[in-house]
């Protein structure tokens, strides 16, 4: 298998091989500069030398060449009196009879800078042969009314100049790797810097369980990316927490509201076995077992459709409903109830409405209400059921004049097994999903429901569910 780089060796790499790019271009194009620019001012001396000599080239011959022209080349190069060369030439081309009572080395003259110097032009030139150097050439043309009539050419020896270029291309080569030796040090040292917060955090991650899911990781507050991660991890690890606190209470909930149906089913036919009993006796064991399995039934069938709900997989059978039906069918059979607890059950729903949704979804949405409102109201309360349209929503409430409850419970009614003290004492055979179970359906059908409530005073349940517009052309009375 191929072993994977660190994030710091790569970044190290990274920043070495950019750096290495850099320093090569920065070095050619500065190698390059340099050489244009000493070409160009050795050119540059060359053509002013050559425009001092050829003043002279007017005067008397003994002035022609003068003792200080050594120190002519210095003032121009600084260079030594050696490496320069001169030569004075006729309009033909021949050597000057000045220059041969001087012992001085001739400087060729090629064609290109004979034509030119016929047409008043200069030449630049490099020519081999003169010494171990090659040697740079200016040839120009001296000119009286328009006529050639002298040749002045001036030289200077490029020893300097390639030794200079091979001094500096020294000086890069000796600088590059040290360079990059200190480029890849400081690149490895800024990349533990840089990462050490990350080191942090991953040990601190390490340390985290599902047992230990309080712990966070520390925050620099510097605002910077790492700081940003460390704050979302935070808010993942809070959105885990509440996850876990939520499923550990859902295990305990189920298995304490399960427990209870299964030992009591479980006590019933032990006892049936245990000692022969009447045909009737036995059906009424049969009856009570009938009844905690229902009872059973019904809890699984809520954690089920809950469980469904949250994964976003709760299945609907969407049709248009005649929302006003199904309240009137829910009031029928809850007036049963209401009236054993003495219980006065009143209904607001003349106006028909139609909404898109499943039908037995939303029976089970009224019906969970109304049955939480009957089963919380003392006797001789009331219980009313209203259904109106508001703009492009319906109004489903149910009020009930019982117990109440304080804002503290207000907050977690709609929570899986949550039942506030004063509902347990009311009611004992309650599994708290019958809420839950409404907000689930409510908001899988585009609604919500709000709560308003008082203890002692009583509670109203608001559903707000869509009107589509689409279904405006449907007759309710059908």
């Amino acid at each position: 298998m191929i072993k994977r780089r660190s994030i710091r060796t790569r970044l190290t790499l990274w920043y070495t091989g950019l750096l290495t790019l850099t320093l090569l271009l920065l070095g050619s194009v500065t190698y390059g500069l340099m050489v244009n620019s000493l070409s160009r001012d050795i050119d540059t001396a060359l053509e002013k030398i050559a425009g001092v000599l050829s003043q002279q080239a007017r005067r008397e011959a003994e002035a022609f060449f003068p003792s200080a022209i050594d120190d002519i080349f210095r003032r121009f190069f600084g260079a030594s009196p050696f490496d320069r060369y001169f030569e004075m030439r006729d309009h033909r081309g021949h050597r000057d009879p000045r220059m041969q009572r001087r012992s001085t080395p001739s400087l060729p003259l090629s064609p290109e800078a004979r034509a030119n110097a016929e047409r008043g032009l200069p030449t630049w030139e490099t020519v081999d042969g003169l010494g171990d150097y090659p040697v740079r050439l200016f040839t120009r043309p001296v000119l009286q009314a328009g006529r050639l009539v002298n040749l002045i050419q001036v030289g200077f020896s490029l020893q300097s100049f390639r030794e200079t270029r091979r001094h500096f291309l020294r000086i890069l080569a000796f600088m590059f790797p040290i360079a990059l030796l200190l480029a890849g040090g400081g690149g490895w040292l800024l990349a533990h810097r840089a990462l050490a917060p990350v080191a942090q955090m991953s040990q601190a991650a390490q340390r985290i369980s599902a047992a230990r899911l309080n712990e966070r990781l520390d925050e620099s507050g510097t605002g910077d990316e790492l700081d940003q991660l460390a704050h979302t991890l935070n808010a993942m690890l809070s959105r885990l927490d509440d996850a876990f606190r939520q499923i550990r209470q859902f295990s305990a909930d189920a298995s304490h509201e399960l427990q209870t149906p299964l030992t009591i089913l479980k006590g019933e036919l032990e006892v049936a076995l245990r000692t022969p009993r009447s045909a009737d006796a036995y059906q009424q064991t049969m009856r009570s077992a009938l009844e905690e399995i229902d009872r059973i039934a019904a809890l699984v069938d809520g954690l089920m459709l809950l469980a469904r709900a949250d994964a976003g997989v709760l299945r609907m059978d969407q049709q248009p409903v005649k929302l006003h039906q199904i309240v009137q069918e829910v009031y029928d059979q809850a007036r049963i109830l209401a009236t054993r607890k003495h219980i006065e059950l009143q209904l607001d729903a003349k106006e028909p409405i139609v909404v898109q949704g499943d039908p037995e979804r939303l029976r089970r949405l009224v019906l969970n209400l109304t049955n939480n409102a009957i089963k919380y109201t003392p006797s001789d309360g009331r219980v009313t059921l209203s259904l109106k349209p508001c703009r492009e929503r319906v109004v489903l409430r149910v009020a009930d004049t019982g117990i109440g409850l304080s804002p503290e419970e207000q907050e977690r009614v709609f929570q899986r097994f949550y039942r506030s003290d004063n509902a347990r004492l009311h009611d004992a055979e309650g599994s708290g999903l019958g809420l839950c179970i409404a907000r689930s359906i409510a908001e899988a059908h585009g609604g919500r429901i709000e709560l308003d409530s008082a203890p002692g005073v009583g509670s109203t349940f608001t559903v707000w569910l869509p009107l589509p517009s689409h279904l405006d052309h449907l007759d309710p009375q059908r």
